[in-house]
């Protein structure tokens, strides 16, 4: 076991590096998703898309 966890410590930190990342991303964008904050940051009056981020309802 102390010899596979030896061979593959490179592949385990950079996988557990990359997964901290992500959640840490994930976390942001609900936290901000639920105080209203959108991640465009644009002009809403020119978005195509304004209807569909701002549904009335």
């Amino acid at each position: 076991m102390t010899a596979w966890l030896a061979e593959n410590l490179g592949t385990i930190i950079v996988s557990l590096i990359l997964v901290l990342t992500v959640a840490a991303i994930i976390r942001k964008m609900v936290r901000d998703k639920k105080q209203g904050r959108t991640s465009c940051g644009g002009n809403c009056a020119h978005c195509s898309m304004c209807a569909g981020c701002h549904r009335k309802g």
